[in-house]
């Protein structure tokens, strides 16, 4: 089982305030990857009194602390994930906004294939596909 954010907070020496905690427990809990809004609008339901500018600073804390990550996907708001150690590439719809994490071993060995032809070891990369969804009657 991997560290809550709370802990991650705990072991890096990030001090948790009542407000810090409510929302490292949200962004703990969140499966997608929301952007500050989304964030301040769960955390709002459980504490009315946090405000936005709260949820801005945690969240710059917390990716200034190696705690979460941020991804700016064109086109979009800037959003946030636990930096976790697993490596993965992201599809993103173009459309809804969706965000489907995966790793595909043919795109990791390629990569590194291409690096290699150009005379590089690869020691880091991200990978974003965007796309829209075919219905398979288009097909």
């Amino acid at each position: 089982m991997s560290e809550t954010i709370e802990e991650k907070c705990l072991s890096k020496g990030v001090k948790l305030t009542d407000q810090r905690r409510i929302i490292a427990k949200v962004m703990s809990e969140s499966s997608d990857h929301p952007d500050v809004d989304e964030l301040y609008s769960r955390v709002s339901k459980i504490d009315s009194k946090i405000s936005i500018a709260t949820v801005y600073r945690t969240v710059k804390l917390f990716e200034e602390s190696g705690i979460l990550t941020k991804h700016e996907f064109k086109g979009g708001k800037a959003r946030y994930e636990e930096l976790n150690e697993g490596h993965h590439d992201h599809l993103i719809d173009v459309k809804t906004g969706e965000i489907i994490e995966f790793v595909d071993e043919e795109i990791e060995k390629l990569q590194k294939k291409v690096a290699e032809k150009y005379g590089y070891k690869l020691v880091d990369h991200k990978l974003e596909l965007y796309g829209v969804k075919v219905n398979s009657k288009d097909e």
